[in-house]
């Protein structure tokens, strides 16, 4: 695919600050007109390097990065179009709201009335048109955070890249900004690169997620695909709770294999990336797939484990148990069900299906 088939494509791109190693390796990446892809991973994962590159706060080392299918690595960023949202809100302290927003329409030379009218847009589309006269430091955190959203969207860019934009909110405030911010992209339709490292705000507000890992995309896709179909074991660490198993690989049949713990259980898995009998695999599986005492019949997997820990968390049970060798071993029994006779050391019987458990290569 060239660059002129997809709205911003990174082309193998590499990026080293010395001259020796790598902190983003060989970068294939394309991302669709009004798409809200959210780079995730780990602190020196490579993802903030790559988005700053795409800003122009960086330069790749080699490689090209094309936006509308032209190539903007000599570009500066000032010339190339993007609106910008950062942690720190980056707001003029001594500007007044309206003033914050108008800066980028003046720079760009407007009328007056057209930055009027587009201020009042901007900031109706962040619910605070009623705010801009205020000082920055008139306002909470989150409004803050609007005014530094509603100023990146007001010039009406081609692009809006946001670099852990919420990082520095509470907790409740976090996820009521997340939804509007998601809600915001819904409306207008402009594309949103987006970078952070809380797997559960990429989940809620990504049309899809690319898993930095070493410099290198590990997977990319939709958010549903990600959780429920990780690739290998460093993916279905990262994106939301998950039970690790160790083994190896017995037997293989088909699109399934069988997997032998290091205590000597064997466990029908799916298999996703061993190839052999001998193979070395880390088994993952969710806690919400696995059945406490359950009379269903047509599931693979059947184990005695011990109840270790009960956290009761509102809407369920978080339950820690020894099974396979593993006494980290977790289960999410939902509130609805009868948890009344669990304890901990009570003996329980777990069952999960084979097609649950993905058999993921592993290095021991």
């Amino acid at each position: 695919m060239s660059g002129k088939d997809s709205f911003v494509k990174f082309e193998n791109v590499d990026k080293s600050y010395d001259g020796e190693v790598l902190v983003v390796k060989g970068l294939n990446l394309d991302i669709p007109q009004g798409e809200f892809l959210t780079m995730l991973g780990p602190s020196g994962s490579g993802k903030t390097t790559t988005l700053m590159m795409l800003a122009g706060f960086e330069t790749p080392t080699s490689g090209e990065i094309y936006l509308e299918g032209e190539p903007i690595s000599s570009i500066p960023p000032y010339k190339r179009g993007i609106g910008m949202v950062f942690q720190n809100y980056a707001l003029f302290p001594h500007m007044t709201v309206n003033e914050n927003l108008a800066f980028p329409l003046e720079v760009r030379k407007l009328p007056k009335a057209e930055i009027d009218e587009k201020v009042h847009k901007a900031l109706s589309m962040v619910e605070l048109q009623d705010f801009g006269t205020r000082m920055p430091l008139q306002l909470s955190g989150g409004q803050q955070q609007r005014v530094a959203l509603a100023r990146a969207l007001v010039f009406e860019p081609r692009l809006v890249l946001m670099d852990e934009p919420l990082g520095a909110l509470d907790k409740k405030l976090r996820e009521q900004m997340q939804y509007e911010i998601k809600h915001i992209h819904e409306n207008i339709g402009i594309t949103v690169v987006y970078v952070t490292h809380d797997q559960s705000e990429a989940l809620t507000m990504s049309n899809r997620i690319a898993v930095f890992n070493d410099g290198k995309i590990q997977q990319i896709s939709t958010p549903d695909v990600l959780y429920e179909k990780p690739d290998n074991s460093f993916v279905a660490q990262f994106i939301g709770e998950n039970n690790q198993i160790k083994g190896k690989v017995k037997s293989v049949n088909g699109k399934n294999c069988v997997v032998v713990t290091d205590n000597g259980d064997e466990i029908v898995s799916l298999k996703v990336n061993v190839n052999s009998v001998g193979d070395n695999s880390l088994l993952s599986l969710r806690p919400e797939r696995v059945w406490v005492n359950s009379d269903k019949g047509d599931y693979e997997n059947s184990f005695e484990a011990k109840v270790e820990e009960l956290i009761y968390l509102g809407d369920h049970v978080r339950t820690r148990v020894n099974v396979c060798g593993n006494n980290q071993f977790i289960v999410k029994i939902p509130n609805s069900s009868d948890h009344s006779d669990l304890k901990e050391g009570a003996k329980v019987k777990l069952s999960w299906k084979a097609e649950d458990t993905r058999a993921l290569d592993f290095k021991a």
